[in-house]
């Protein structure tokens, strides 16, 4: 057990130091500096207070477009799951905005609605709304018709029955959509935030990276990846492993 907790630790380790031999090898900070020289630019940023409101904006913007995605997206990937009739109408819909590339979507979003945040935010759902569709059509296929039927014969209130036989079988696969969509949802959020907004920290890279700093750029990057990180491990792991418990129970 101390071993697999330690894993994670030696995996990170092991890239910052395949970062430092790379920075060593290119000998030009202005390419890829070292890992402390990031130290001093990123008590800069958060002295200045600059690093929290670019977080504070981008995690916002990723919050709305999860919520609205994974809400959105359950509701149709459940409806297509459970009703054949509906499947065949929507399946091509889903096969195309599952393939269209997200910059098209954040272009014509910005486009048709503006340079605004109800555009952003909407580019960012429209982005992952696909992704989670896909994931709880084949749970809402995989529920067990015996399950429901027993509880039909048991008289179970509609409420006990989602809450007792529904939720626990699909438990997993919304695990599973939220886990991959929100490491897909701020990726795309930097990128909505990199061509038409004016925070977070997408436009700061998209400053840093028009000015050449490298440092500054990656600053703002691992500051963001670090947010999520803890997000992974303290929030989705655990939440994923309680949805798969009750399989092993």
């Amino acid at each position: 057990m101390q071993n697999a907790r330690l894993t994670p630790l030696m995996s990170i380790a092991g890239l910052v130091a395949l970062w430092i031999v790379a920075a060593s090898l290119t000998a030009d900070p202005q390419i890829l500096p070292q890992p402390w020289d990031l130290i001093p630019r990123f008590h800069q940023e958060l002295a200045s207070g600059e690093l929290l409101r670019s977080l504070g904006a981008t995690l916002l913007r990723v919050i709305w477009a999860f919520v609205l995605a994974m809400t959105l997206g359950t509701i149709i990937g459940l409806a297509m799951g459970r009703s054949d009739a509906l499947n065949r109408w929507l399946d091509p819909w889903l096969v195309i905005f599952l393939n269209l590339p997200a910059l098209v979507l954040i272009v014509l979003c910005y486009l048709w609605i503006g340079l605004t945040e109800a555009a952003a935010i909407t580019a960012v759902t429209l982005n992952k709304i696909p992704n989670v569709a896909t994931i709880l059509r084949e749970g809402g296929r995989a529920l067990s018709p015996d399950l429901d039927a027993l509880a039909r014969v048991y008289r179970m209130p509609w409420q006990r029955r989602q809450r007792h036989v529904i939720l626990p079988q699909l438990a997993p696969f919304i695990a599973a959509a939220a886990r991959s969509g929100l490491s897909l949802i701020w990726k795309i959020v930097l990128v909505v935030e990199f061509l038409g907004r004016s925070s977070g920290v997408g436009f700061q890279i998209h400053l840093y990276f028009q000015l050449f700093d490298v440092a500054m750029v990656l600053v703002y990057a691992f500051s963001f990846i670090a947010v999520m990180l803890v997000v992974e491990w303290l929030v989705l792991q655990p939440l994923e492993r309680s949805a798969r418990r009750w399989r092993t129970a």
